[in-house]
């Protein structure tokens, strides 16, 4: 059995590789391997078992493995192929594909992304408006995470500007920061609170 696990969520990926091989399997670099090294890979016997437990990191970036792996899709063992990113275009993943189950596990993009920044600059002229736009993506943020975004915003302003406003904003959300950490109250009413005052600041 050869499986392909492909993505960036390498969490996702870890559960499906100790899930199919367990905790203790054999691990491989793709990228020091030989054309010459694969039969005793897929083929070769272990002495304490029958079935061998194999991950393979990182092999498509060696072309002349990676051509190969066709030739043992009908191996005896157990053998995991870990990808960051893999070329669809490629003729061997296409052949791969028909053979072989390749699963994909991406990060979810956070849609949201951009709009954090757009409610720093909107904050920065109308509060009000700010924490309206804050009311309709509350439930798909993390208080915290969101906070250090409104963080980043302000450094990128302060490098911009470095000027009387943009420190005070930048200490005032240093000081929301450790508050978020450190208090029972909630975490939005402290953000939209700071989004109200960061126009007069």
């Amino acid at each position: 059995m050869i499986k392909i696990l492909t993505g960036d969520d390498r969490v996702k990926a870890g559960r499906e590789i100790e899930r199919e091989l367990g905790s203790d399997y054999e691990v491989v670099e793709g990228a020091d391997l030989m054309p010459a090294d694969l039969p005793s890979i897929f083929q070769g016997a272990s002495l304490f078992d029958e079935t061998r437990r194999i991950l393979i990191r990182d092999v498509s970036g060696n072309k002349a493995v990676f051509d190969e792996l066709l030739k043992y899709v009908d191996t005896p063992h157990k053998v995991m192929i870990l990808e960051l990113k893999l070329d669809k275009r490629a003729s061997a993943y296409k052949a791969l594909k028909e053979k072989v189950e390749i699963l994909e596990f991406n990060l979810v993009k956070n849609q949201n992304f951009g709009l954090v920044f757009d409610i720093y600059r909107i904050a920065k002229r109308d509060g009000r408006k700010a924490v309206e736009m804050l009311d309709k993506i509350k439930q798909d943020e993390e208080p915290i995470r969101f906070c250090g975004l409104l963080i980043s915003q302000a450094l990128k302003d302060y490098a911009r500007n470095p000027g009387a406003k943009e420190k005070r904003a930048l200490h005032e959300l240093s000081k929301l920061d450790i508050e978020l950490k450190t208090t029972s109250y909630s975490p939005w009413l402290l953000l939209e609170s700071f989004l109200l005052r960061l126009s007069s600041l």
